[in-house]
């Protein structure tokens, strides 16, 4: 009787130390799959395990078949030592789910860029599942992306499910670096391939490479009556120059090579020249005419065409004087001027 019990007892704890030792198990050779999808591993124990089709993958449209086959190793987590069956069961997906779970917050500790594809378009954002982990791109932080999203995780709560991408993030980041990168390397006199951002009044900013610079309407045309938006157009690519720098404040003006010469440069006038121009601005009263009138609109109107006398050119303030009256009683011969 007592040598019977010895023999149970040691049978038992031959039994446990066996069980003990295949729940260290995590890998096995697959014998095969069965069509329903399921995989037999040799596991080098009494019993085969089994790997159920839905233990494989949380992905159902997954075929196991396609994936595994004989000969192959392949890593589980041991569910139970018997199935009922005589079968241990063992679960790919719990591992691949934990393996990718962990890979995921490594990638989230390390401020990694996402790119997946979109699972689902709500009315409040996007749902992209990365292995099984649920990640929701609010509206406000998805930049118009659908088909696929580049995005940061910006909130990691798994305990509350609460896993929030930004896809702006990404983008700020982008522009954040194209910025330093610009500022790194500008200088005066450097050219770049600009896009008009906005027009006002005094002139037009210009995007180049995330940095708006300003550029003067006295930059764009040499016509002091022209205006931006009849020379500019929103969204416009141009040529630009650096034609002041402050690093230190982060702004910049820009020279416009559209521009064209300086008409300055072609100057052909002489004192005396008689010339058709036409009234833009009032010159001095005292040049209009020998009477004496106390407004220029008294005998002048804007946009007026009129002959007139070079009395003066100053290339170097760029600046010709004209008379008027210095042409009464004269004739009426001229030549043509544009101004």
């Amino acid at each position: 009787m007592n040598e019977e019990n010895i023999s149970f007892e040691e049978l038992l704890n031959n039994s446990m130390k066996e069980n003990q030792e295949l729940e260290k198990v995590t890998e096995g050779t697959v014998i095969n799959v069965s069509s329903k999808g399921e995989i037999f591993v040799d596991l080098n124990y009494k019993a085969d395990g089994i790997i159920p089709k839905s233990e494989y993958s949380d992905d159902e449209n997954v075929d196991p078949a396609k994936e595994v086959k004989a000969g192959d190793k392949i890593k589980f987590e041991i569910l139970k030592l018997n199935d009922g069956l005589g079968n241990v069961l063992l679960s790919c997906k719990r591992l691949k789910s934990q393996e990718a779970k962990k890979e995921f917050e490594e990638k989230v500790e390390n401020n990694a860029i996402f790119e997946e594809k979109v699972n689902e378009v709500t009315d409040k954002g996007l749902v992209v599942n990365i292995n099984g982990i649920r990640v929701f791109i609010p509206n406000s932080l998805s930049c118009g992306q659908k088909d696929v999203a580049r995005f940061k995780i910006i909130e990691y709560n798994p305990k509350e499910r609460k896993i929030i991408g930004s896809c702006k993030a990404v983008l700020d980041e982008i522009k954040e670096k194209a910025e330093n990168d610009f500022w790194s390397n500008a200088e005066v006199g450097k050219k770049y391939e600009g896009v008009v951002s906005s027009i006002c009044s005094y002139g037009a900013f210009v995007d180049i490479n995330g940095v708006q610079g300003l550029l003067h309407i006295s930059e764009i045309s040499w016509n002091r009556d022209a205006k931006v938006q009849d020379i500019l157009t929103q969204g416009q690519k141009i040529n630009v120059t650096i034609k002041e720098l402050d690093k230190e404040n982060k702004r910049i003006k820009l020279s416009y090579e559209g521009k064209g010469v300086d008409p300055w440069e072609n100057i052909n006038y002489k004192v005396g020249d008689i010339v058709r121009v036409k009234i833009r601005k009032f010159m001095h009263i005292s040049q209009i005419c020998e009477e004496r009138i106390s407004k220029p609109e008294e005998k002048l109107q804007i946009g007026e065409e009129v002959n007139a006398k070079i009395i003066d050119i100053n290339l170097e303030k760029k600046k010709i004087e004209l008379s008027i009256k210095e042409l009464e009683g004269t004739s009426n011969e001229y030549s043509s001027i544009n101004k």
